[in-house]
């Protein structure tokens, strides 16, 4: 067995040993409130974190405005609760009308 094979199969059983910790010790440990709420505003900063990186940087330099004004309207609508339907439509016309009408917004 190579190494390769041996740290994919570690790997594959930490993940499987972290999939049965929450079921086995559910109810069992109290996490404080304050946990609680830093695991979700954790994740609320990842989200953004992916959405700044998707949205701003192609292949490590800045994808363009078109990209980010589609983000921006999408945020807008979704904010409004706007339909998912509405909300993909119109951030794909503004950056196409984006890429359209502004140089160097690609």
């Amino acid at each position: 067995m190579n190494a390769t094979v041996a740290l994919i199969l570690a790997l594959a059983a930490g993940t499987y040993a972290f999939r049965l910790v929450g079921p086995a010790l559910h109810g069992r440990v109290r996490l404080p409130q304050r946990v609680h709420a830093l695991a979700a505003a954790g994740a609320v900063v990842l989200l953004a974190a992916l959405l700044a990186t998707g949205a701003l940087t192609e292949n490590g330099t800045f994808a363009g405005w078109a990209r980010p004004g589609g983000v921006l309207v999408a945020a807008a609508l979704a904010w409004r609760r706007a339909p998912f339907v509405v909300v993909v439509l119109e951030a794909a016309v503004t950056t196409a009308v984006l890429r359209a009408v502004v140089p160097g917004a690609a």
